[in-house]
Order: structure tokens, then C-alpha cells, then sequence
């Protein structure tokens, strides 16, 4: 079986900050990777104050992040793909019952059986048997994530449809979907534990983020291996340099004390048409049988 992944994201520098060990890892194997991006961008502030092409970002943050974002791929060794729907932004006090702050034509109010389209034909092409996707909540509340989510989910099922976009290629179902549990409370509470008994600079760090967690529960089914890739990883998330600083101690914690603690990236199965054991540690057990 020859083996394909998709996993569908926001904004460029999320796959490099959600997940890239694991597509790095797949890549590396011989899977082909595909990662979307829905939107460009294009309304993300700079958050390196670092960042050397300053004057490009404040004159095209749009065509920045797309040089960012093929960096990126180079070092992931993946395929990319572009939706090419405009950055929501996130306004001040912003809830999903205020849309009326969201700039017109913005991804978040495309109605999804317009926004779905170039979605469903990905999937067709791409053929993948797992999907990568966040959850309900988007991760966290920006809107492109939360309508990442919806249109993920929604395409998905479209994509396996003939009578729904036929025009967009050879119906394709997906057979198993994953949201991504990769920041969860008992990874924090592993790699600070170990950090503690390293004496290691970094374990203040992780214990204020250790507090605020500690109570979200942990949804988990998969934990795919991925220590040989950590550092591939935070090499495509400074791709990124608009959006994460070289040495931003929220993303980067010291890789070889995560190998030893938790050399894992989380994630939950949520759907699947193939009958699987869990807990598992590979996103295609139980697809060995399939056709390619």
C-alpha cells in the first residue's frame, strides 16, 4: 500500500508548529505528505522582532509567508498545497457570534459548500487514506481554525460523494481522521519532570505552563515516534521567522530531553472506516490491507 497523508491547517507556519515531526517521519518512510494551507496569511502580525526582512513583512507579509512556507516544505520533505482564501485576522474580543468584526470575504465567512471546492479536489488527487485536522475548538479560538476544522470535516465527506462536485475528480473517502493532541498535559508534565531532575534552566518555563494545563484532559489514542525528527521539526517552524523567534521558549524546549521524556507526537483517531487496536503508535494501523 503505498501510503498518503493530508492534513489541513490554517495558516502557514501551523504545520510546522502542529505536527511536523510527523510528516517528516512519514515523508522520510516513503509516504507522500500533503499539507494545506487555507488561508495566506496574510493579516499575522511579526512576532520576531529579530526578523531580518522587517521592510518585507511590513511591505508584503502575503508574499513573505509564502517564501517562508516553501522553505519550510524543503525541510520537511512534504508536498504543499494552497487553498488561497484570505487570513481572517483575529479582532480584539472576537466570539463567533461577533463575525461582524471579520473583514468582508474573509476565509471564515465563506459559506463552506463554496470554500469546500478546492478542498474536495485536493482530496481526490491526493487520494489520502488519514486526514490530520483540528478539533472542534480549532486548537484554539481563532476563526480560520475553527473553520479549518468545519471545512475539514465537510470536504471530507463531500470528497466521497460522486453526486456532490463532480467536476472536481473521482470520488475518494477517506478512512481514518485524526485532530491533532500533539500540546497535551501530560507531555508538559513528562518533559518538565524530566527537566527537573536535569536541574535544567528550562523547567520554570514549562512549570507555569504545566499550571495552566494541568487540568485539560488528554484525548489520545495515537502516539507516533518521532524523536529522530525533533529537530527537523524546529527547523521548519524557523522557516517561519515572521511569525516564531529563533529562540522562542514557548515552541523550542531542548529536543534531547524530549527524546528521553516523550520522543512522541499526540493524536486522537475520530473517525475510521478500518478496524484498529488502541492505543496505536502509526496513523495507518489497520490500513495495511486497503487497496492503494
Amino acid at each position: 500500500m503505498t501510503r498518503r497523508l493530508l492534513a489541513v491547517h490554517a495558516h502557514p507556519d501551523d504545520e510546522s508548529s502542529k505536527g511536523a515531526a510527523t510528516y517528516a517521519y512519514y515523508a522520510a518512510s516513503g509516504a507522500t505528505v500533503t499539507v494545506v494551507s487555507c488561508t495566506g496569511g496574510e493579516r499575522g502580525d511579526v512576532q520576531n522582532e529579530g526578523l531580518e526582512p522587517r521592510a518585507m513583512a511590513e511591505r508584503d507579509m502575503a508574499g513573505l509567508r509564502r517564501i517562508e512556507m516553501a522553505a519550510a516544505q524543503r525541510v520537511l520533505g512534504i508536498e504543499h498545497r494552497w487553498l488561497g482564501y484570505v487570513d481572517s485576522g483575529l479582532p480584539d474580543d472576537y466570539t463567533r457570534d461577533r463575525a461582524d468584526l471579520l473583514p468582508a470575504g474573509c476565509f471564515a465567512l465563506v459559506p463552506l459548500e463554496i470554500s469546500a471546492e478546492p478542498l474536495v479536489r485536493v482530496i481526490r488527487q491526493a487520494r489520502p487514506q488519514v486526514m490530520i485536522a483540528y478539533d472542534e475548538s480549532g486548537g484554539y479560538p481563532h476563526p480560520d481554525h475553527i473553520r479549518a476544522h468545519e471545512l475539514a470535516m465537510y470536504a471530507r465527506e463531500a470528497a466521497a460523494d460522486p453526486a456532490r462536485y463532480p467536476g472536481q475528480g473521482e470520488p475518494w473517502r477517506v478512512s481514518k481522521v485524526y485532530y491533532d493532541r500533539i500540546f497535551n498535559s501530560r507531555r508538559v508534565a513528562a518533559v518538565h519532570d524530566a527537566l527537573v531532575a536535569a536541574h535544567h534552566e528550562r523547567a520554570a518555563d514549562l512549570a507555569e505552563m504545566r499550571e495552566w494545563m494541568k487540568d485539560r484532559p488528554d484525548a489520545t489514542t495515537t502516539r507516533v515516534p518521532v524523536g529522530e525528527y525533533l529537530d527537523i521539526r524546529d527547523a521548519a517552524l524557523r522557516s517561519h521567522a515572521s511569525q516564531v523567534a529563533p529562540d522562542d521558549r514557548f515552541f523550542f524546549w531542548p529536543n534531547d530531553v524530549q527524546r528521553g521524556a516523550w520522543p512522541y507526537e499526540d493524536f486522537q483517531l475520530v473517525e475510521s472506516s478500518v478496524e484498529t487496536s488502541l492505543p496505536e503508535d502509526d496513523l495507518f494501523a489497520g490500513l495495511d490491507n486497503e487497496d492503494s
